[in-house]
């Protein structure tokens, strides 16, 4: 089977790479590009381990193909810290230790990251529901919401 080639953008970088008709965005992220960053939860788009933003809009990776997405932009959480300084939510997530195992982190961050950019003053009913797709095995989610919340606040003050 042959494979595609497909150009991107990827965390504002120009991406060349090779995908086979069915291989998914998750695979080519992990397998062909070697950011494995995106984790693979369950493969069938219902835990939100592998969400990525595509084109301005979260998704699951496991989902999409990846010869789809010749002159896409996606984002993924490899591009969300600058540098050495976290992104707010990656450092809210760190000081409410609202992370344990670390395999739906990627996927909550990036979700709550295109949550905020939506809807930058949250309740936290909101953001319960904006990350509902996401789910985490290890905690009550409490943390996890409370450093979105202190991460939304810091942001807010940032402007």
């Amino acid at each position: 089977m042959a494979k595609n080639f497909v150009t991107t953008t990827i965390n504002g970088d120009e991406v060349e790479f090779a995908s086979y008709p069915g291989q998914s965005l998750l695979d080519v992220l992990r397998s062909e590009l070697h950011m494995t960053g995106t984790k693979n939860g369950c493969g069938s788009g219902d835990c939100g381990a592998c969400t990525v933003v595509l084109n301005g809009r979260p998704v699951n990776a496991c989902l999409v193909l990846g010869v789809e997405l010749d002159g896409a932009e996606i984002e993924t959480i490899e591009g969300m810290a600058t540098g050495t300084k976290l992104h707010p939510l990656q450092q809210k997530f760190l000081d409410h230790a609202a992370l344990q195992c670390g395999i739906c982190t990627p996927g909550i961050l990036t979700m709550a990251k295109a949550f905020l950019e939506k809807n930058p003053d949250p309740t936290e009913s909101e953001v319960r529901y904006g990350l509902a797709g996401n789910l985490c095995r290890c905690t009550g989610y409490d943390k996890i919401v409370r450093a979105v919340l202190d991460a939304a606040a810091d942001m807010r003050a940032d402007g």
